[in-house]
């Protein structure tokens, strides 16, 4: 069934997007395994993913019964089923974060773990390829009876992604990708009910990228059709004291006609990732109106500063416009996982840096936070201000969480670069190895070295060049200026339109383009639309959203009472650390305000300045500010991002 490798553009060391049609591409992945990082921040992250997250994960699946489940779907073992019912996905997670880091060295541990788990997986699967553990064991077989909840369709694609990225890592045509073709070719045959719309997106990207590896152009038309089939109202579900109405499930509108984001927040981006593959493959100017449409929506009024989405716990969905409420902050680390996803599409359709700008927030903060220092501790909520010890879990009830850091660390290389007929763009700062075909320019091969994000300079060392060729640069949105050299002469250094430093010459081996992004500690103020944080300030440095935490607080160990001096630049400490951490923390000028006696908590003047009885009084101190990504590392303490400005002394 699957094409030679030849014909399938992009199959071999490919990423987790390989998109076959490149006319409505302003910038392409560069595929073949093309981008390598191999030190500074972002290996550290997969040395630890490879090291002790994956591992962990494999334990985990054990433990908690998501593999008893297969086992007792395919006979080999009995007794209760493990919930949640998709427990399946995470298994296929894990699995697909095994195939990414293939690309960085076998594992032996985890290609037993994948070879053992691909036969179980095998004996699970009934004759015709079905494949979910839930359905077989609790509900007796009887299949796709529950749309809007039953996930069947969300555990597929997943189980698709897995076997693509084996298969893109040298894995065997006749290992996972036999299995999850098999389950593809059942859901293109009659065994999908006509009408079926699932409740949870994850398919449609699945099944586009499915098409891509094959060829086979009924895998994009079920796509097509699975995302036409929405906005007919047609999804909901009820239990007691909750109604999941239609937009929750993203089925309210018809996915072109869409111009606002809303609902389920993983859901909503999971389909416009969807939306974009299909629209890059199929056309429908459409979907990608729509989608540019959403997204403007989701930046200018319903995203949080971390890059994190979802306000609302209950339904862990979208708020309306400016409903950012720190302490009441979702911030699920699926949806920035969703949400980079959704972007590098965005990215690759338009060209444009925004995009690879709210990749890059997200990223060191909205995502990264997910994943403890230790490599074996999560959240899956991300708020911007906890009163009570943040405490990270080792895994979860519903663990959609840990697997997909899992698989994003392992595919990170794919979201670095990309090309052109006339050269390669760089949208994140890693040290590493990038070498692409260029079709308009032959090969060109460069070295990238940085320290990044504590220090701003990017080098780039050419290694290998044929003919002239552009080497683009991504100028980030929060940098007020940036300065080139390009073998030691001075460049004219002005982003163009999209956010990009370009330099077009012929290159020779040897030569050096130097970058320098001033890194420089920023205070961060609110919109007044934002009302949950007015008169609180925030502070960034380079992509770094920064915290504090009581911990850190001298004398009282909490933030109850804490504010800062307003106007004052904060003072960065380059040697921090938490947890044995090197990090560059911020020193902020702020004030202690002891609190008052127990009682009416409502005064007519500002605390501490009062001189009665009901007032606390209040002292100056110096506070530490973390990187976000860092805090509940060294034990229970409350945090805030946003922390109030103390009114001024004078006037």
């Amino acid at each position: 069934m699957v094409a030679e490798a030849s014909e399938r553009p992009g199959l071999a060391g490919a990423g987790p997007l390989a998109p076959v049609a490149r006319q409505r591409l302003r910038l392409q992945p560069v595929g073949g395994g093309g981008v390598r990082i191999d030190g500074g921040f972002w290996r550290r992250y997969q040395v630890l993913n490879r090291e002790t997250t994956i591992p962990h994960g494999m334990r985990m699946l054990e433990e908690t019964g998501s593999l008893e489940n297969l086992r007792i779907a395919a006979g080999m073992a009995s007794g209760e089923y493990a919930m949640p019912l998709f427990r399946d996905s995470d298994v296929y997670k894990v699995l697909e974060a095994i195939g990414w880091e293939r690309a960085h060295g076998r594992d032996t541990a985890q290609d037993r773990f994948l070879a053992s788990t691909v036969q179980l997986l095998a004996r699970a699967q009934r004759p015709d390829g079905y494949l979910n553990s839930y359905v077989e064991v609790v509900e007796g077989g009887k299949r796709f009876g529950n749309p809007a909840m039953g996930h069947e369709l969300y555990c597929a694609g997943h189980l698709f992604q897995a076997a693509i990225a084996d298969l893109r890592t040298g894995g065997e045509e006749a290992g996972l990708f036999a299995v999850a073709a098999r389950f593809a070719d059942m859901l293109t045959g009659p065994g999908l009910p006509a009408e079926f719309v699932p409740g949870h997106p994850e398919i449609e990207t699945a099944l586009t990228e499915f098409y891509r590896t094959t060829g086979e152009a009924r895998y994009l038309d079920l796509a097509a059709d699975l995302l036409a089939r929405r906005g007919r109202s047609t999804l909901s579900f009820g239990v007691p004291g909750h109604l999941y109405e239609p937009s929750y499930f993203l089925d309210d509108v018809p996915v072109e006609d869409a111009r606002e984001i809303r609902g389920h927040a993983v859901r909503a981006l999971y389909l416009l990732s969807g939306a974009m593959d299909l629209y890059l493959e199929a056309g429908r100017p459409g979907l990608l109106r729509s989608a540019v449409a959403q997204w403007d929506d989701m930046v200018s009024g319903k995203t949080y500063l971390t890059g994190g989405t979802g306000s609302r716990h209950k339904r862990e969905a979208f708020g309306d416009p400016f409903e950012l409420p720190p302490d009441r902050a979702y911030c699920e680390t699926c949806a920035a996982i969703a949400s980079i996803m959704w972007s590098w599409r965005m990215l690759l359709a338009t060209g444009e840096a925004r995009f690879a700008d709210l990749m890059e927030r997200t990223l060191y903060n909205g995502f990264l936070a997910g994943l403890g220092l230790d490599g074996k501790s999560f959240f899956y909520v991300n708020p911007l201000h906890a009163r009570a010890g943040g405490g990270r879990q080792g895994w979860y009830y519903c663990a959609c969480c840990p697997p997909n850091v899992m698989r994003l660390l392992a595919s990170l290389d794919h979201y670095i670069a990309t090309r052109t007929e006339a050269g390669v763009q760089i949208h994140q700062f890693v040290s590493g190895r990038l070498t692409a075909e260029l079709p308009g320019a032959g090969k060109i091969a460069l070295e990238m070295i940085t320290s990044y994000p504590d220090e701003g300079t990017i080098w780039l060392r050419m290694r290998q060049a044929t003919g002239e060729a552009e080497l683009a640069v991504r100028v980030p949105g929060w940098a007020t200026a940036v300065s080139a050299t390009l073998n030691g002469r001075t460049l004219t250094a002005e982003p163009d339109a999209d956010g990009y430093l370009r330099v077009t010459r012929t290159w020779a081996a040897g030569d050096e383009l130097v970058v320098q992004i001033p890194l420089r500690a920023r205070t961060i103020y609110p919109s007044s639309d934002l009302d949950a944080v007015r008169s609180c300030v925030a502070y960034e440095r380079g992509p770094f959203v920064y915290c504090f935490e009581g911990i850190d607080v001298p004398g009282t160990g909490a933030l109850r009472g804490v504010s800062v001096q307003p106007g004052v630049e904060p003072t960065e400490l380059p040697s921090a650390y938490v947890a044995d951490r090197h990090v560059i923390g911020l020193s902020v000028p702020g004030r202690i305000a002891t609190p008052p006696p127990a009682g009416w908590p409502y005064l007519d003047h500002p605390p501490g300045e009062g001189g009665g009885s009901r007032d606390g009084q209040a002292r100056d101190t110096e506070l530490l500010a973390i990187p976000y990504f860092a805090w509940a590392n060294r034990g229970p303490s409350d945090m805030r991002v946003w922390i109030p400005e103390h009114p001024s002394r004078e006037g």
